[in-house]
């Protein structure tokens, strides 16, 4: 479900930093097998890891195609939370109940978080993914769009391996290597790994209680603060400064409420928070609290974050969002044209993918600004025309 997996404080080894990738694969292995051997690892132990490994086509393709994250949030809430993933997620708390709340306990990690993450990752266990985890980390330490991120992560399977944790056959999960009900990287399972159904084994896959206290755990090491909000609907008012709104603008949520901007429901929390509007000033408003930036710890999909926020709060009995009347967003097609015109501008919206990033998003709102529009980030066939 991931759009870019980087669920672990990553240490890159110095090695693995510099490495080379793309070239002849088992030329590649090859190499990867030396450095493995020169970080301590015997030969023998080496060679069995890496024996079935193989390049798969399929992860990289899963890789350069991912149109889910090009729908607006809203039709991507629409299309993620369904009435079913609301009623398993409740039955889920209440089955689970004695584990959320040592979760909460131990790591301050409110329970509709870990099930939203659950529901969205694997459909509460249910489809963990059927990639092979050591072709999918080494294929994608080999491909040269994101070495440094995975290739520490074939070395972490390794030291799973060596410990009785990881099957280099049999092991599988999401493509871009992440492994259980919550999907996590290797290197996460080893830092964050919790034995939470006291059976003497970590076990991502097959227990929940294991899942979701390893999930806690990995979120409070990631900087979740315990106890505080995430986010939280609010209605904005038309005279507000729609360029102070995105999260490069950070205010105490009191200063917000004096500007007028008011909860839905319960109470505004004075902490710092971010106005954000994912479809534009005319569309649904939401109040991002410091913990909010902790899901892109999680996953870098700026819409993906925010749906699995929203249906946190969904899942704790908050309200269905209100919608409004926001502006038709762009095609993909027009997407990726408005892209290039801010590129040639100057500015820097990253790959030209056609997806709205956060690179995208601060360069449509500084361009609005300089073209007198309303500056709330979001691209409209109005803006497309007027460049």
């Amino acid at each position: 479900m991931r759009a870019l997996s980087i669920v672990t404080a990553l240490v890159v080894a110095p090695l693995a930093a510099h490495a080379n990738c793309g070239g002849n694969f088992n030329s590649f292995v090859a190499e990867m097998k030396a450095e493995a051997i020169s970080l301590g690892h015997t030969s023998a132990k080496v060679d069995q890891f890496f024996a079935s490994v193989r390049p798969d086509q399929k992860v990289i393709n899963a890789d350069r195609r991912q149109g889910v994250f090009q729908l607006n949030f809203t039709d991507f809430a629409r299309r993620l939370i369904s009435k079913g993933r609301m009623t398993t997620g409740r039955g889920k708390a209440s089955t689970y109940a004695d584990t959320f709340d040592r979760i909460e306990r131990d790591y301050g990690v409110s329970r509709g978080v870990l099930l939203a993450f659950w529901a969205f990752e694997t459909d509460y266990g249910t489809f963990q993914g059927d990639f092979n985890t050591l072709n999918a980390l080494v294929t994608l330490s080999h491909d040269c769009r994101r070495p440094a991120l995975f290739r520490p992560q074939v070395f972490a399977a390794l030291e799973l391996f060596e410990r009785g944790d990881f099957d280099p056959v049999r092991t599988t999960g999401a493509w871009a290597g992440e492994i259980g009900m919550v999907q996590m990287l290797p290197k996460d399972i080893l830092v964050n790994g919790v034995d939470g159904d006291g059976d003497g084994v970590v076990d991502l896959k097959k227990s929940p209680r294991d899942a979701l206290m390893s999930g806690g755990k990995m979120l409070s090491h990631l900087g979740w603060r315990a106890g505080e909000p995430w986010l939280q609907e609010v209605t904005v008012p038309d005279t507000l400064d729609w360029s102070q709104t995105g999260l490069r603008t950070t205010k105490p949520a009191s200063e917000w409420a004096a500007l007028g901007v008011t909860p839905r429901e319960g109470q505004i929390t004075d902490l710092p928070a971010s106005i954000i509007l994912p479809q534009g000033h005319k569309g649904p408003a939401f109040l991002a609290y410091p913990n909010f930036n902790v899901y892109f710890e999680w996953n870098q999909s700026f819409t993906y974050v925010l749906t699995a926020a929203y249906f946190a709060n969904r899942l704790e009995g908050a309200p269905v969002f209100d919608a409004g009347k926001p502006d038709p967003g762009l095609t993909t097609e027009q997407m990726k044209r408005l892209q290039q015109k801010l590129a040639t501008r100057g500015y820097d919206v990253g790959e030209v993918d056609g997806i709205l990033g956060a690179g995208t998003r601060a360069a449509v709102q500084a361009v609005q600004q300089e073209l007198g529009l309303p500056a709330d980030a979001w691209p409209t066939k109005a803006l497309l025309s007027k460049l």
